[in-house]
């Protein structure tokens, strides 16, 4: 087995998966279902579902959609979108994910990370940081699908993640997201080194050689890809595979 985790990403609209390119226009990828009974087949690690619309519509996940996949899925599950509150998490829980992804609400009610991790342990929570870049080039960590800005460091938001009790960052390059360009090392780098818990490095992920740029150039723990595992290559149409476990071993640190 990898020692690094590499972990698909798929984005539900409805009860569709779609893909978005620097969180804006989307692409119908397939069946959610349908999708993981192929990841079954390819035996990867870890699967991650984020509802790209819950959120901005103001309503909660899908939980008998979540239902339908975990009861598809042979490996672990975490699901990010449109949690408002413990009881969403914990609802989730039961459905059978083992993780969940907090990115809004951690800004709107903070305390929710904390009351998470007391309750299902730190391993459980995972704290999604969307960051953005500005015309004059400044980062910003950015909400609600990237739709709203936050007067925040992304540096300083994932040391203030990890210390309410975060098990792990999913750290998303929204610049990058969905164009096959490779991930932002720096930004993945400086996050890294300034917390003790994994980050997961996310957004721009092309070839298995940008995968293990991530890890071994930027630091970070475990890398997600979107594109990557869901079309054949970039401009051309849906596939959903993942890369082969020979080349990723020929990258990544053993």
């Amino acid at each position: 087995m990898l020692r690094t985790r590499i972990i698909p990403v798929l984005l539900l609209r409805g009860e569709s998966l779609v893909k978005t390119i620097r969180f804006d226009r989307f692409t119908y990828v397939g069946d959610p279902c349908n999708t993981v009974r192929i990841f079954n087949e390819l035996e990867v690690d870890e699967l991650a579902f984020l509802d790209i619309s819950a959120t901005r519509e103001r309503r909660g996940p899908n939980f008998a959609l979540l239902a339908e996949i975990a009861t598809e899925c042979f490996m672990p599950l975490s699901y990010g979108g449109g949690i408002h509150n413990f009881e969403d998490a914990a609802r989730i829980f039961e459905t059978g994910f083992e993780k969940v992804v907090i990115n809004s609400a951690a800004f709107e009610q903070p305390q929710l990370i904390n009351e998470i991790a007391r309750v299902y342990g730190t391993q459980a929570v995972v704290a999604s940081i969307d960051v953005k870049r500005t015309i004059f080039r400044r980062e910003k960590v950015v909400t609600h699908g990237g739709r709203r800005q936050q007067l925040v460091d992304p540096v300083a938001w994932a040391i203030e993640m990890e210390r309410r009790g975060a098990g792990e960052i999913l750290l998303t390059s929204v610049d990058r997201e969905g164009t096959w360009a490779g991930f932002d090392l720096d930004l993945i780098r400086r996050v890294s080194d300034a917390v003790s818990i994994p980050v997961i490095a996310h957004g721009g992920g092309g070839s298995v050689e940008h995968i293990g740029c991530a890890v071994r150039e930027g630091g970070a723990s475990s890398v997600a890809l979107g594109s990557m595992v869901v079309f054949q290559k970039k401009d051309f149409g849906v596939l959903v595979s993942f890369p082969e476990r020979a080349a990723l071993e020929a990258v990544l640190p053993q």
